[in-house]
């Protein structure tokens, strides 16, 4: 029994100290995910190391308390060996899941920083990778010949793709919308089919859309790299307002303008303050049936601001205009009835 004591007393400390930690670790992630959700803060260095290291901690100290162990004892060679390879292979796999976490969290965080990358294509793929160079790194330090494994897997690809050519088409489509930055994470985008919304994630298969009753639109990245689209923050999120107005002839353009131009300032520093350096304008563009017809322009923060910039633009011009005595004329017509040979009546409608 007293050949076990020390092998057992590390074994005991590995746990006991791993444990400790991992308990640290689990207070610290709840912390810190109270603060990220109050204050609605993006990845950080220390939440991705955090994450990274959750329940890994544990299983390293306790594979340094068995390394410990198993130094010090005096099993046979051939036991002696087995339990290595294990306790090695343990900790290579360890070791591979903590770095494919990490470089997996840190592309997201260099994502959400450039809006560039996407947050779930291009990082499940590097965590593949890491997968992938992990397993390679193991097998071979347990002797076995990777060579003949890669062969393998280069000519079994060539069939996979064959099999997968959808799949294949849907993840180099995504890689395409991606480097081209044509589509990037936030992005408030409106397909030709009518759907529009904001752009949640690319992932290997399909384009997750929100749209603004908060429903999910999933799209195959191949149709959605085929289909007509407009992204309305590129190239800036800044975009024109462009409202179309109709003044009865009877009126003052001149006063017109300037009422018009007064109510869209107004709107402006409303919405959109600090673009109120580009002020708005009015252009006279139609001679119509019975109007004057004339767009307003302004400039607002992005997309979604157009809806409500419209709802108190129109309510406030309307005030203005009857304060104004500014006419906005209904649809008219003079129509003739002619009765009989020397009868013309007019009626107006």
């Amino acid at each position: 029994m007293a050949q076990f004591a020390v092998p057992s007393a590390f074994i005991l400390i590995g746990l006991i100290v791993g444990f400790a930690l991992e308990k640290f670790i689990d207070r610290q992630i709840k912390l810190v995910s109270v603060e990220t959700e109050a204050e609605e803060q993006p990845l950080t260095v220390k939440i991705i190391l955090l994450h990274s290291l959750n329940n890994l901690a544990f299983t390293w100290f306790l594979l340094a308390g068995c390394f410990a162990a198993h130094l010090s004892s005096s099993l046979k060679s051939d036991a002696s060996h087995v339990i290595e390879t294990i306790l090695i292979i343990i900790a290579l796999l360890s070791i591979t899941i903590f770095l494919a976490r990490l470089s997996s969290s840190f592309v997201t965080l260099f994502g959400q920083k450039s809006q560039v990358v996407s947050a779930s294509l291009i990082s499940n793929l590097v965590k593949f990778i890491v997968y992938i160079l992990g397993l390679l790194i193991i097998l071979q330090t347990v002797g076995v010949e990777i060579t003949p494994i890669l062969t393998t897997l280069g000519v079994g690809g060539l069939a996979l793709a064959l099999a997968v050519q959808d799949t294949l088409s849907n993840l180099f489509a995504g890689l395409y919308l991606i480097i081209s930055q044509q589509l990037r994470t936030e992005d408030y985008v409106k397909l030709e089919t009518g759907q529009e919304g904001h752009v949640i994630d690319i992932n290997w298969r399909s384009t997750t859309i929100k749209d603004i009753y908060n429903n999910i639109i999933v799209i195959p990245n191949s149709k959605l790299s085929s289909v007509i689209f407009t992204n309305y923050h590129l190239p800036v999120k800044e975009l024109v307002l462009s409202i179309d107005i109709g003044v009865s002839y009877t009126n003052n353009l001149e006063h017109v303008e300037r009422v018009t131009l007064a109510v869209a300032t107004e709107v402006m520093q409303e919405i959109a303050p600090e673009l109120t350096i580009n002020e708005p304008f009015i252009r006279y563009h139609t001679l119509g049936d019975y109007s004057i017809n004339l767009t307003v322009f302004m400039r607002l923060n992005e997309f979604l601001d157009r809806r409500l910039a419209k709802h108190i633009f129109i309510k406030k011009l309307h005030e203005k205009y009857q304060a104004e005595k500014i006419e906005i004329p209904n649809p008219s017509r003079d129509i003739y009835i002619k009765e009989g040979l020397d009868k013309l009546q007019t009626m107006s409608i």
